[in-house]
């Protein structure tokens, strides 16, 4: 008979780093400023950190966490047909939210912002559908396309609530993305055309 204070555990050590580090991570990006940009922030804390815990910490080849091109042929397929059905859901979307199209219409769509969701959202998809998503199949298989959607859908609590709804199946379906195509360039690509056509669409409304 076992004692009460008596507890096994066996944990996955990798697997406990990147939980502990990537929820860190988006406490750090809520709480603190590192640089005069939120995406300078971003591409450090969801870029440089986790690739430095892989290179240093685990002595892993970035390839093993989608930084690679992959499976290309079957990313650019994807990524075209995702960008031909998702746009005419942004477009009416924004149309019949007036709270979606005063969020997106605060600021000008300009090439700085360009460059910015660019350097951001290439951070923030690695460090989902990279840095998270690969250390979790490992481990979880199938469960790591669910288990890195969770803090993804958590992470955008501020947006407009249509918008923050479908995060989650969005962040499970960028993750099948990168499953596919062994790398997280393709749902990067996707996430920026969401982004960017959001942005032009809202400002089609004004």
């Amino acid at each position: 008979m076992k004692k009460w204070s008596e507890v096994n555990l066996d944990f996955d050590i990798p697997v406990v780093v990147v939980i502990i580090t990537s929820t860190l991570l988006l406490m750090a990006d809520n709480y603190f400023t590192l640089t005069p940009v939120k995406a300078f922030d971003r591409l450090v804390l969801f870029l440089i950190v986790p690739m430095v815990i892989l290179l240093v910490g685990f002595r892993r080849k970035p390839s093993d966490f989608g930084f690679q091109l992959g499976d290309w042929q079957a990313g650019v397929w994807i990524t075209l047909v995702s960008i031909l059905l998702i746009a005419p859901l942004i477009w009416l979307v924004l149309r019949f939210s007036p709270e979606m199209q005063a969020y997106y219409q605060v600021s000008r769509m300009t090439l700085r912002f360009v460059v910015l969701a660019v350097l951001e959202l290439m951070a923030w998809e690695f460090f989902f559908r990279g840095f998270m998503y690969f250390s979790y199949e490992e481990k979880f298989g199938d469960h790591a396309l669910w288990l890195q959607a969770v803090p993804f859908a958590m992470a955008h609590i501020t947006k407009p609530a249509v918008e923050t709804f479908t995060t989650l199946f969005g962040g499970f379906l960028f993750a099948l993305v990168a499953r596919r195509t062994r790398s997280f360039l393709y749902p990067f690509l996707i996430h920026l055309f969401v982004a960017l056509f959001t942005k032009f669409a809202a400002q089609s409304f004004l």
